[in-house]
Formats: C-alpha cells, sequence, structure tokens
C-alpha cells in the first residue's frame, strides 16, 4: 500500500512539473500566430514584397484569419505610411488568389466592433494611451506635445482611438505590429524603445520579446535584428 501511494506521488508530481513547465514556456516564447505577426509587420514594415508572400501564406497557415492579418497590415501605414501599407494589402490579395486557385480555403474572421460611446476620440485614444503605458497623463505639455499640439491631437484620435480601439486585433497584438513595423523601416531607436516598454506593461514577457528579435532575424535580416536586440537590451536592463 505504502508503495502505490509513494507511486502515485511521483505521478502526480511529475504531472504538475510538466505542466508548470509548459506554462513557464508558453510565456516565454510566441506562438506561431505571434510569430506570423512579427514577421508579416516587419517585412510590410521594410517593403521585402517577395518574403513577405511565404510570411502571409505562414500566418494564415498558423491560423490567423484574413481580417487578423488585414488589420495589422492596416495598421503599418500609422508607422511606415500609406505606400508600405498598401502595398502590403495589395501583396496579401495576391496571396489569397493563389490559395483560392488552389482550393484553400481560409477564414474570414470578425470584423471589429461597433463603437459605443459618448466621450470623444480624443478622451477614448489617451484612456488607451494611459492604459497600454500605465501612466495617466496629467500636468502640461511637454516635448513634441507642446511643440506641435496638432499632432499629439493626431496620436491619440487616430493611432489610440481609431486604430487601436479595433478589437481585431488584442493590445499585445498590436503591440508586436508595432515593434516588428519599427525594426523594420529602421532609424526609430527611441519610438522603439517607447513601444517595447509598452510590450511589457501590456504583458508580453522579456522571453517573448527575445523571441520577437529571433523571428525579426530570421525573416527580417540581421541588421534589423541586431539593432531591436541592442533596444531590446537597454529596455530589459533599465526594467531590472
Amino acid at each position: 500500500m505504502l508503495k502505490q501511494i509513494k507511486s502515485m506521488l511521483v505521478l502526480i508530481t511529475v504531472v504538475f512539473t510538466t505542466a508548470a513547465s509548459a506554462q513557464t514556456k508558453d510565456k516565454q516564447s510566441l506562438n506561431s500566430k505571434e510569430q506570423a505577426i512579427v514577421g508579416i509587420s516587419g517585412l510590410a514594415g521594410k517593403g521585402e514584397l517577395s518574403k513577405l508572400k511565404d510570411q502571409l501564406n505562414a500566418g494564415l497557415d498558423a491560423g490567423l484569419t484574413i481580417n487578423q492579418i488585414k488589420e495589422a497590415l492596416m495598421q503599418v501605414y500609422a508607422y511606415a505610411g500609406f505606400p508600405r501599407s498598401l502595398r502590403g494589402l495589395q501583396t496579401f490579395m495576391a496571396v489569397l488568389d493563389e490559395r483560392k486557385a488552389k482550393g484553400i480555403s481560409d477564414e474570414l474572421g470578425a470584423d471589429a466592433s461597433p463603437i459605443v460611446s459618448d466621450k470623444s476620440k480624443y478622451e477614448r485614444g489617451k484612456a488607451i494611451l494611459e492604459q497600454l503605458s500605465g501612466n495617466k497623463e496629467t500636468g502640461p505639455k511637454t516635448g513634441y506635445a507642446a511643440f506641435a499640439p496638432t499632432i499629439e491631437v493626431f496620436l491619440k484620435e487616430h493611432l489610440f482611438a481609431d486604430i487601436f480601439e479595433r478589437d481585431v486585433l488584442t493590445y499585445q497584438q498590436r503591440e508586436l505590429v508595432t515593434v516588428s513595423v519599427l525594426s523594420g523601416i529602421g532609424g526609430v531607436g527611441p519610438m522603439l524603445r517607447s513601444h517595447l516598454n509598452l510590450c511589457l506593461n501590456v504583458g508580453l514577457t522579456p522571453g517573448q520579446l527575445q523571441d520577437f528579435v529571433a523571428v525579426i532575424r530570421k525573416s527580417v535580416g540581421e541588421t534589423e535584428a541586431n539593432a531591436a536586440q541592442k533596444v531590446l537590451d537597454e529596455v530589459l536592463n533599465n526594467s531590472k
């Protein structure tokens, strides 16, 4: 009897250890859908359309819906401009046509939910940014917001209300889109640093962000990955 009890305790320990290990692994790595979002966004931001086709196929094969990928490509324009976003969408159209011709049926997915609120877009965008950053905006405007108040309004109303408020993608997914596009276009270290901090605030782990750099290295390029790694190291060192 005692031997049986010991065996059961060993079995229970193994089960819990395996589950805990799997849970830790999940938190430390991006899943296949998130990896595809990184590859798609980084390549769209860089404008590498031939490589983008492979990532778009990988994203669909991983289970991303058509609307989720469209949403990521539309968000690209907020950071890399309309030309990159539109070329990405046109490439996606071609990929979908090719897959349809092969008899592949991809899931359309949900569209954005209607926004029902009596608050202005500026107030809604401000609230979303505060949620992403974990900081309340108080006091007078400083920096670019004081120098060019109009762009600060555009940022709140358009980027964080019109775009981030759309629930086709989660905040974590949108931040992955953002840091990937910024890595793809390059030369925007301060903004990348800011959004990597937002990534941590919305629940992405240091391990997942290391995984993000690995995907950038594999899909976008060594130069872009090395630059992103340098900024990420600074962010993680400062967060300790």
